[in-house]
């Protein structure tokens, strides 16, 4: 009778270990590594997710701005060099001597490029150097004032304001003053006139 109650409890005792075991299994041991598992994933989602988009998008929008200032100062140096090139070609184009008109408009046409220079080059030929040697024509230009209408590095347009006074013979000087949109092109390394419009 003895072993049998002995038994009983042992079997009871057993059963209650186990079953404390697997309530404490179910309940802080279990809950203390899901509770780590969340730290780590939100700290690796912060460390290898955020932070590396974070470090791409200020290195995106760091290049942008220095993208965006090296154009604007190219188109800046572009303006620059196109004025001073359309007003001293211009003054190139339109001032000559009797005496020397065919070798300084020929000169003249190493200032332009394209279309225009065919044309200018009909236009010199055909009219203005046999009209300067048989009349005795002489003219010379200025550019008061120069704005630049667009200008990128390759291309650009620049307003002129141009005063031009010519002697014909031995009359006396006539003066003259006119608007011109200059078209400029870069080739070589050189600003070219490739459009000459009055305005």
């Amino acid at each position: 009778m003895r072993r049998r109650r002995r038994g009983r409890v042992d079997s009871d005792r057993s059963d209650s270990v186990s079953s404390d075991a697997a309530e404490a299994g179910d309940h802080p041991e279990s809950a203390e590594p899901i509770k780590a598992r969340r730290r780590i994933s939100w700290s690796r989602v912060l460390a290898f997710g955020m932070l590396p988009g974070l470090a791409l998008l200020l290195a995106a929008a760091g290049g942008f701005l220095k993208w965006q200032d090296s154009s604007v100062r190219a188109s800046q140096t572009a303006r620059i060099e196109s004025i001073a090139a359309a007003k001293d070609s211009t003054i190139a184009l339109l001032s000559y001597k009797p005496d020397t008109v065919e070798k300084d408009l020929n000169a003249a046409k190493s200032c332009l490029t394209g279309t225009f220079k065919d044309s200018y080059s009909h236009l010199i030929d055909d009219v203005v150097i046999p009209g300067a040697k048989r009349a005795h024509v002489s003219t010379t230009a200025t550019v008061p004032a120069a704005a630049s209408v667009s200008a990128t590095p390759n291309h650009a347009v620049v307003l002129l304001f141009v005063n031009q006074t010519a002697v014909v013979d031995k009359d006396p000087p006539s003066d003259t003053a006119s608007s011109v949109r200059v078209t400029l092109d870069k080739v070589s390394g050189r600003w070219l006139i490739a459009g000459f419009d009055p305005v």
